[in-house]
């Protein structure tokens, strides 16, 4: 919420900076004009002009995140240069004199004396003018928002950043609309105290890069862009998949064995953190911890999310902290800004440590994804539990430790989730079928004639059937340890399987360069229909976008063996494991 106002300070800011007189009085002097003809197409032109400069700031903040491992430090400079122009306007004036060159020269031409007929493009040029004007004073703030919020990718969040920027300023432009000259006025003697408070958020803004380049707050973006924002969006995804309750009351227990494993174990070797500074085990003492360890690629990590997601919702202020730590299977799960993705898309309200190492992975002997750890507020692990499930067990555990700790935990119904897509619950009576890896490394590898040829490109062939649990490749492929690259456009995956749900970890090439590659799903030589997953259509029809897992199947009963194709339009794709619901 901070980060939005801060927004929203911006935009009501803009009208108060110098550079903004000289277009004023071209607002005021229509301001006697019916609003219909002259005051509307004036912020509409206006409004055209900010969302174009909006979008070229936006897609040039997109590029410098997703461009290379170094984007963030890009960012960075980025965010200083916003900095340094909110301290020094005559700085930011000069860098775009050519800008305020040009808007004087269409204002000019759009002149005063159209008739009331022909009034309406006159005063639309004027608005666009109005703003070429007033961008040399927009951008540095309108910058900072952008650039802060790229930081997280395109999102959500990025939109509601820009809506109270314009809010803000449209609010300022309306006064100045509706009062007149009152408000010009009033604005001539505030410039005063309008500078100080600009040149306080350049202050402000530099602080943040020093921080933020010696590593002192990692997630300081993170927690202003999002960290309140979280409330509104799970209650809109609550809207869509609901958490009921059971009937009947979940009382607190006293009688779980909850033997002390271990003391909580040390989180120093996270290499970042997300929503949250680092944290340490001795700045939990007095808390309830739950460590839950996951990797985003992982199904079984997204059914269980949904529940811890929960519990971090419900039992905050009786003194629970949730702490992912994300463990990275594959080699793109280490790129920090994929996790950051994920984290927003999956919106996890509560701190994720980065533990690209494994350092806190080995410190807490751990095995498995996922893996919940229960410490009491003494920072003594009493609980574990490996993979999903016994989710009724976990909350029964966190509530008696709350208790313990000295809080009033009232009777509740146990959390129950409803989710969509991946992270809803799998039909575990009709799988038959095991998670199947691509690579070579964990793979027994394809039923194509002559198997995997290990790291080269290679022609395979579908094998003419396939038994259950077989799959096969056709086209140029290259099955490399984690995944298989395919080579040219054409190629097709096959698997015959039992499951109600085929999800298959996919990605669009390596590289954050690489274009979307297309493609088309089949069940049995069919369209899905109806048994099509979230990430594509009825008729099969889906684009791979990033590096993540794919819901591809979703089936309704009966379930039975079925086969299940994939063919890719274009290059490029990778493949990485079968897994199944």
């Amino acid at each position: 919420m901070l980060y939005f106002l801060v927004a929203y300070a911006g935009g009501v800011l803009t009208i108060l900076s110098p550079c903004i007189l000289p277009v004023l009085p071209f607002v005021f002097a229509r301001s006697d004009r019916p609003f219909a003809t002259n005051g509307l197409p004036l912020l509409l032109g206006m409004a055209l002009t900010f969302a174009a400069v909006a979008s070229l700031a936006a897609i040039g903040g997109g590029w410098a995140v997703q461009a290379n491992e170094q984007a963030r430090n890009v960012a960075i400079v980025l965010l200083a240069v916003f900095g340094v122009t909110l301290l020094l306007p005559r700085l930011a004036d000069t860098l775009t004199r050519p800008l305020v060159a040009i808007g004087s020269r269409l204002s000019e031409a759009t002149g005063d004396g159209a008739s009331p007929r022909r009034s309406i493009l006159p005063s639309l040029w004027l608005g666009i003018a109005t703003g070429l004007l007033w961008a040399p004073c927009a951008g540095p703030i309108l910058g900072l928002v952008l650039t802060g919020a790229a930081l997280q990718g395109a999102s959500a969040q990025t939109s509601l950043l820009l809506f109270a920027y314009g809010a803000g300023a449209a609010s300022s432009l309306a006064l100045a609309l509706v009062v007149g000259g009152r408000a010009f006025d009033a604005m001539k003697r505030s410039l005063g105290a309008g500078e100080w408070i600009r040149r306080g958020i350049g202050v402000a803004v530099l602080c943040g890069v020093v921080a933020i380049a010696l590593g002192l707050d990692t997630g300081w973006l993170t927690r202003l862009s999002s960290a309140d924002t979280i409330r509104v969006e799970q209650a809109l995804i609550d809207r869509v998949a609901p958490i009921t309750p059971p009937a009947g009351p979940m009382p607190v227990r006293a009688d779980l064995a909850l033997p002390v494993e271990g003391l909580l174990p040390s989180l120093a070797g996270a290499t970042a953190w997300i929503n949250s500074p680092p944290l340490t085990a001795e700045s939990l003492r007095a808390k309830v911890v739950v460590v839950y360890f996951w990797t985003y690629s992982c199904i079984n990590c997204l059914r269980s999310i949904p529940y811890v997601r929960a519990w971090a919702e419900r039992y905050k202020e009786l003194g629970l902290v949730v702490i992912g730590v994300h463990a990275p299977e594959f080699a793109f799960e280490k790129n920090p800004v994929n996790v950051r993705r994920a984290v927003g898309e999956l919106k996890l309200p509560f701190p994720v440590a980065i533990d690209n190492d494994f350092l806190v992975w080995r410190a807490f002997g751990n095995h498995y994804w996922p893996a919940l750890y229960v410490a009491d507020a003494q920072g003594r692990i009493r609980y574990h539990h490996d993979g999903e499930g016994d989710y009724d067990k976990s909350e029964s555990v966190i509530r008696q430790l709350l208790s313990e700790a000295g809080g009033t935990v009232a009777a509740a119904a146990a959390i129950q989730v409803h989710a969509p897509g991946a992270q809803a619950a799998a039909d575990t009576a009709d799988i038959r079928s095991p998670e199947a890896y691509i690579g070579y490394e964990n793979g027994s590898g394809p039923a194509s004639p002559g198997g995997a040829f290990r790291d080269k490109v290679r022609g395979y062939v579908m094998p003419a059937a396939l038994a259950l649990n077989e799959w096969g490749l056709s086209g140029h492929w290259t099955v490399e340890r984690q995944r298989a690259v395919l080579d040219q456009a054409g190629g097709r995956i096959a698997y015959r399987f039992h499951a109600r749900d085929l999800h298959l970890v996919l990605g669009p090439g390596p590289g954050n360069d690489a274009k979307p590659v297309r493609f088309r799903i089949s069940i049995d030589g069919q369209p899905p229909g109806p048994s099509h997953g979230a990430d594509v259509d009825d008729g099969g029809l889906g684009t791979i976008t990033s590096q993540r897992l794919y819901q591809l199947l979703r089936q309704t009963p009966p379930i039975r063996d079925r086969l299940f194709e994939i063919e890719f339009v274009d290059p490029g794709a990778e493949a990485f494991v079968f897994t199944f619901g």
